[in-house]
C-alpha cells in the first residue's frame, strides 16, 4: 500500500471513530478485512456474489438465517408454521425489531419492521421492473396471484405453487432480506448506495474503490450486540498485498489462499506453519463447494458418451496426491457422491477411488487405446487442470487445455458449445437439492450444466422436493447420488474446505458452511 493510502486509511479510520461515539467515549474496536473484487450494490436483491452478500448480511435482516451448524433459525419471524400440504407457510413476526435512523424518515423516528415490509421485499424480487438476479429462488415455485400476504403487522403468509422442501433454506439467502419501501423510493437509482436495513451494522461511509465503513447499529434487536463499534472494509485486488496487511496489522481478517505464498503459510499436513501461531489463528471448516469436471451429456457420439471412459477418467485422478500437492490438504478427496462435506445426505454412497488398473481395463472394455479430448478452465485452476492431465496421460486420454476468461466459460457451459469444462457449484442454501439440481433434465444451465438426463434420477428429484420427511428424503438422495456415480454424471474432483485467518486480537467469529461471514458476535480483544 502506498503511503498516500496508508494517510487515507487512517484519516477515514479516525472520521470513523470520531463520529460513532457512546456516552463521550471512544470507539477503538473496529473489525477490518479486505475483498478482492470492488462491490457496485448493497441492494439485497443484488447480492448474488460473496462480496456484496458479506456486507448486506451485516446490514440487513431476513425472516429466519442460518447458524453456525446450518440451521435455520430465526429473526425477524420468531416462529413459523408449514401446513399439512406444504404450501402454505405462515411466520409469526417480532414486535422490536427496528429500521436503522436515516434521513429517509424525515422527521419521524424509524419505525418498526412489519409484514408488509417483507411483502414489499420478496415481490421485489420477482418484480421484472426490478431484474434481481435472485428472481429464480421463486420462479415456478410460489402461487401465481398474490404469493406473498401480510393479514396484519405480524403475520406473514407465503403461498407455494407446489411443495418445495427446502424453501426455508431459500428464505435464508441474501436476496430475501427485507428493506423499507420509504427507503428504496427515497433514495430511487441512488438506493443501491444509501442501504437502510435492521441488522447488526448501518453504513456509515463509502468511498468508492477504497473502502465501506460500518457503524455498529445502536438500536439492534439483539441485546448488547453487536460487541464492536464498527467494520471497515477495503478493497485491495491483489490477495498477496492483502495478505501483508494482515501481517502487517492493517486488516484483521483473511479469506482464503493463495498459491504464491501457501506453501509459506501452511504445512503440506494442512496446518498453519509454526513461524505464524503466534501471530494468526487458522481456521479450517467444511465449505458447500463441490469441485469438479463436467461433461458435455448432449454430445452422444465420440468416446465420452461411453460410460466406461467416463468411469476411467474418474478412477485414473488420484485426489489425495492432488490436494496435498497443490492445496496443502485444504479439501477433502471427493470419494463420497456428489453432496458434500457439511450437509445431510453426504458419504451415503461409495464414489471413486484412485485405481489405475481398474481405470486401464474399462478403457480397454471400451475399445479405446487412446482418447483425445479437450479440456476447458480458467487460469486460476490451471495447476489442477494440469495435473489431471498427467494423470490421464498415463492410461492414453490426451488432453488439450484451453485457458479461457472465466466469464466466456460460464457463457459456453451455459451454451453447451464444450466437450469437457472445469467447474465449481457453491450450494445457495444448506440442502442437497442444491446439488441434486444440477443433474435434473428439466433444469436449463445453470444448474444442468453437464445437459445431463436421466429418468430414473428425475423421478427421484421431483420427489425428494415434495417429501417433507427428513428420513425419507435422505434415501431418495442416496439413490439419486448412486445414479450420478454409476452413470459417471462428472468428475468429482474434491469438496472444498474454507481456509480462514484472523488476527489474534480477534475473538468469536461466526461463519458456516456457506461461508456466511456474521460478525455481530465478533470481539476485538487487547486494542
Amino acid at each position: 500500500m502506498t503511503n498516500a493510502s496508508l494517510l487515507i486509511s487512517a484519516m477515514i479510520v479516525c472520521l470513523l471513530v470520531a463520529c460513532g461515539q457512546k456516552d463521550g467515549q471512544p470507539e477503538y474496536d473496529v473489525f477490518r478485512y479486505n475483498e478482492e473484487n470492488n462491490v457496485m450494490t448493497l441492494d439485497p436483491a443484488f447480492a448474488r456474489s460473496n462480496n456484496v452478500m458479506w456486507i448486506t448480511n451485516q446490514l440487513f435482516d431476513g425472516l429466519v438465517e442460518l447458524d453456525s451448524n446450518l440451521q435455520v433459525v430465526p429473526s425477524i419471524a420468531k416462529t413459523w408454521d408449514i401446513s399439512e400440504d406444504g404450501l402454505t407457510y405462515t411466520f409469526d413476526l417480532r414486535d422490536d425489531v427496528y429500521w436503522h435512523d436515516d434521513v429517509c424518515w424525515g422527521d419521524q423516528s424509524p419505525r418498526r419492521v412489519v409484514a408488509s415490509d417483507v411483502v414489499y421485499s420478496l415481490d421485489r424480487i420477482i418484480s421484472p421492473d426490478v431484474g434481481s438476479p435472485g428472481s429464480w429462488i421463486f420462479r415456478g415455485r410460489v402461487r401465481a396471484d398474490s404469493p406473498f400476504e401480510a393479514p396484519n403487522d405480524s403475520t406473514f403468509v407465503l403461498h407455494l405453487d407446489r411443495p418445495f422442501a427446502p424453501m426455508l433454506g431459500i428464505l435464508t439467502m441474501q436476496y430475501c432480506n427485507v428493506v423499507p419501501r420509504e427507503a428504496v423510493e427515497h433514495y430511487g437509482d441512488r438506493w443501491r448506495q444509501h442501504p437502510v436495513g435492521s441488522g447488526p451494522f448501518r453504513l456509515k461511509r463509502w468511498v468508492p474503490n477504497q473502502a465501506i465503513y460500518l457503524n455498529a447499529s445502536t438500536n439492534y434487536y439483539v441485546e448488547d450486540l453487536p460487541y464492536i463499534d464498527g467494520v471497515k472494509i477495503s478493497f485491495v485486488g491483489d490477495k498477496k498485498i492483502a495478505f501483508l496487511d494482515l501481517l502487517a496489522g492493517n486488516i484483521d481478517f483473511f479469506n482464503g489462499l493463495e498459491s504464491s505464498f501457501i506453501d509459506d503459510l501452511l504445512t503440506k499436513e494442512g496446518t498453519l506453519q509454526p513461524k505464524y501461531k503466534d501471530r494468526l489463528n487458522y481456521i479450517k471448516s467444511p465449505y458447500l463447494n463441490l469441485e469438479y469436471v463436467g461433461f458435455n451429456h448432449s454430445d452422444t457420439t465420440g468416446p465420452l458418451a461411453d460410460v466406461r471412459v467416463r468411469q476411467a477418467m474418474n478412477y485414473a485422478i488420484d485426489r489425495e496426491t492432488m490436494l496435498a500437492t497443490l492445496r496443502n490438504n485444504v479439501g477433502q478427496p471427493a470419494s463420497a457422491g456428489a453432496i458434500p462435506r457439511g450437509l445431510p445426505g453426504h458419504g451415503l454412497v461409495d464414489g471413486y477411488s484412485y485405481d489405475i488398473a481398474e481405470a486401464q481395463q474399462l478403457l480397454q472394455e471400451a475399445g479405446y487405446e487412446q482418447v483425445d479430448v479437450t479440456l476447458k478452465t480458467n487460469a486460476d485452476y490451471l495447476d489442477v487442470c494440469t495435473y489431471i492431465r498427467n494423470q490421464w496421460q498415463k492410461i492414453g486420454i490426451n488432453v488439450e487445455i484451453e485457458v479461457v476468461e472465466a466469464a466466456y466459460l460460464r457463457e459456453a457451459m451455459r451454451q453447451g458449445d464444450i466437450q469437457l469444462f472445469r467447474a465449481s457449484w457453491i450450494a445457495d442454501y444448506p440442502d442437497a437439492e442444491s446439488y441434486m439440481c444440477l443433474f435434473y433434465s428439466e433444469l436449463p444451465a445453470p444448474p444442468n450444466y453437464t445437459r445431463y438426463s436421466n429418468p430414473d434420477f428425475d423421478r427421484l428429484y421431483e420427489q425428494s422436493i415434495q417429501e417433507s420427511d427428513p428420513g425419507i428424503r435422505l434415501q431418495l438422495f442416496k439413490r439419486m447420488d448412486s445414479l450420478i456415480v454409476n452413470d459417471a454424471a462428472m468428475i468429482l474432483l474434491f469438496y472444498d474446505e474454507k481456509a480462514q485467518f484472523t488476527a489474534q486480537r480477534v475473538a468469536g467469529l461466526s461463519s458456516n458452511a456457506v461461508n456466511m461471514l456474521d460478525l455481530s458476535r465478533v470481539r476485538i480483544e487487547g486494542g
